[in-house]
């Protein structure tokens, strides 16, 4: 489950999804794995709402490529630009 997709902003995006977005662009060049439980402790919301919000952000066109990557302790995301 990947999505490949071009450098561009996505106007359909909500501000949650907004917020996450800037985060791991913000943070891709540092990691390439994420824990949602450790996205949403740094922007404040829950493990579940980074978990059901990072669907829109697959889909979307973000200049971003996004895999789910694992179930260990939580959802880890594997994020590349």
């Amino acid at each position: 489950m990947s999505a490949t997709v071009a450098s561009a902003p996505a106007a359909d995006l909500s501000e949650k999804q907004d917020r996450i977005l800037e985060y791991l662009r913000t943070n891709v060049e540092e990691r390439t794995y994420f824990k949602s439980r450790l996205i949403a402790q740094d922007l404040d919301l829950s493990a579940k709402e980074v978990g059901s919000n990072m669907r829109a952000i697959l889909e979307a066109d973000v200049g971003l490529t996004v895999e789910k990557w694992g179930y260990s302790s939580g959802t880890t995301w594997k994020v590349t630009a």
